[in-house]
């Protein structure tokens, strides 16, 4: 448990017995690459993510099954919250879940959301960043988002592999470089920041303006650009009834999750409200070990007060999923 204060994590992921046996062999879910212990530790809802959370301190994980190469069917999504559900209500207070939509049916897909958070008790969804190449900018998708809004909960959009003609990173270097570049490296991360843009600007915060998005990874890269991004907005794109500003400020969510280092941390905290910045490890793929590290880190920069680490640590996450840490 927490040395100092609650530690609640939001980018959690585990893979469903269901999921597993749809789409570990065919790569539909893009794990084989890893060692053989983070495969172990993304099957297990109980003593050892439990082990592993106490061991970075970490109160509360907020679950969600890991990126597939397309949404998986909407009986495999059903049967991988049934799943977590399972596991939540066995946790005593230490996970709660996200849900697995078929996004490739927005229509199934809103439904089971509304099946995951009235009866379930999940408290948002996280998804792939897109729909084999399709980004949620379609309106094809907005059947979700507005079931987000009418709920009252969070979407988080997370990187996936590319979609069709997405990947561009081969040159002349090994595969597995090529690889890194279009994924874990700099491509998923760049294209889920690209697609916070096209979301402002196809509308989407106007139809549905009090939608909460959240975003990993410090933001995704756009904490950095952001304010050139806005100067140019401003000038050259069609008129909102909400600016980019403040569609960031009001409906974007961005946590820490896979990153720990001050100094994308610095640049985060000056381009985005506090109440908007959470925790997060994105566990098992990098530790909690190292996400706590991370956060003993900040609370000795000078760069957060006590009370914006709390904040960061678990007063937001609270306040944004409805969720309590234990004391």
């Amino acid at each position: 448990m927490a040395k100092i204060r609650p530690l609640i994590t939001l980018e959690e992921h585990f893979i469903s017995k269901a999921a597993r046996t749809w789409g570990f062999d065919n790569d539909q879910i893009p794990v084989k690459r890893f060692p053989p212990p983070v495969i172990r530790k993304l099957s297990d809802l109980s003593d050892e993510r439990l082990q592993d959370m106490d061991t970075g301190s970490v109160t509360l994980q907020v679950i969600s099954s890991g990126s597939t190469n397309g949404s998986a069917p909407t009986e495999i999504c059903r049967a991988t919250n049934d799943e977590l559900k399972s596991a939540v209500e066995g946790s005593k207070g230490r996970f709660a879940g996200f849900a697995t939509l078929p996004m490739g049916d927005p229509a199934a897909a809103a439904e089971e959301l509304e099946r995951c958070v009235q009866t379930l008790g999940f408290v948002g969804t996280l998804v792939n960043n897109h729909e084999k190449g399709r980004f949620y900018d379609d309106t094809f998708f907005w059947p979700v988002f507005s079931k987000c809004q009418s709920l009252d909960v969070a979407i988080y959009l997370h990187p996936t592999v590319p979609g069709p003609g997405m990947a561009k990173g081969s040159g002349n270097y090994p595969e597995i470089v090529a690889h890194g570049l279009d994924t874990y490296c700099w491509g998923w991360h760049s294209e889920t920041g690209v697609h916070i843009l096209r979301l402002f600007a196809s509308g989407l915060f106007d139809e549905y303006p009090r939608l909460k998005v959240i975003i990993g990874h410090m933001g995704e890269m756009l904490p950095f650009m952001l304010d050139r991004i806005i100067r140019f907005a401003k000038k050259q794109w069609p008129e909102r009834k909400r600016d980019l500003q403040a569609v960031w400020d009001q409906n974007i969510y961005i946590t820490t999750a896979g990153m720990f280092s001050i100094p994308p941390m610095a640049c985060l905290l000056r381009a985005c409200k506090i109440e908007h910045i959470l925790y997060s490890v994105d566990y098992p793929f990098s530790s909690n070990e190292e996400g706590e590290d991370f956060m003993d880190e900040l609370a000795k920069s000078g760069l957060c007060s006590k009370e914006e680490m709390d904040k960061i640590a678990f007063e937001n996450a609270e306040e944004l999923l409805g969720v309590k840490a234990l004391r």
